[in-house]
């Protein structure tokens, strides 16, 4: 297993890792322990160096995170030390993001109570979809407006780690389907927007709502019925 040294600092961009196994037809490495975030939850991979070597896509594997190298000038070997380097402009864009979508998913739940079907994201664009039919009269515009009120909040964000058990228990986080997490996985990661929304989640964030800058809803549409999508887009970090 893979120590994912993200989930408790997401603005870490620099570490040392320990070799531990080496694809030579993947051109891949796994590490003890890493910084790279790996293509998860609709939130894409990390990319940066490991050592000499440029870091082209990550990927999980049965709890081991695999790092594959895009240069091709040989493999390290298995017990060598690399230092590790996030690129840091990407990572934080995506955790932007990340959050963006949180604020998105929180005001419509609070508003209309309405949950996510589905999401994904890039860096500094992403999509939602929520199970409406209709959407409401105004809504893209109400929606921005409402974001972007909570980024203008500054709300402090906090990630915690809570037992299983415990989790199952909390109202805040039962609609964001805890049941789904595997039940090997006995403790749950929780990202709370204070006093906004709550969820078990994976991904990496910003420490606060002011960080994620403006967010600009520019498209609303139709999946299907009971099935619309959001589209977003943010501007320059504050």
């Amino acid at each position: 297993m893979t120590d994912l040294l993200f989930l408790r600092d997401a603005y870490l961009r620099e570490f040392d890792a320990t070799v531990t196994d080496v694809d030579p037809d993947g051109n891949r490495v796994a590490l003890d322990r890493t910084a790279f975030y790996y293509t998860s939850g609709g939130q894409p991979h990390d990319t940066g160096m490991l050592g000499v070597h440029g870091v082209v896509e990550v990927a999980k594997v049965d709890g081991v995170v695999w790092h594959t190298l895009g240069d091709g000038t040989g493999l390290p070997d298995v017990g060598d030390t690399l230092h590790g380097e996030i690129d840091w402009e990407r990572r934080h864009r995506l955790m932007r993001t990340h959050t963006a979508l949180h604020l998105l998913c929180g005001v419509i739940w609070n508003h209309w109570g309405v949950p996510v079907t589905g999401a994904n994201m890039e860096p500094l664009k992403a999509r939602m979809d929520f199970r409406f039919d209709p959407l409401p009269d105004d809504f893209k515009a109400t929606v921005e407006r409402l974001v972007n009120d909570e980024i203008v909040a500054d709300r402090p964000i906090e990630v915690t780690f809570l037992p299983r058990s415990e989790a199952v228990l909390d109202d805040d986080l039962i609609r964001t389907e805890v049941s789904l997490i595997p039940e090997s996985v006995t403790e749950i990661r929780v990202v709370d927007i204070v006093g906004l929304d709550k969820q078990a989640d994976g991904g990496t964030h910003v420490a606060s709502t002011a960080e994620v800058g403006g967010v600009r809803v520019t498209k609303s549409e139709s999946k299907g019925k009971g099935n619309k999508r959001l589209r977003i887009e943010l501007g320059d970090a504050p």
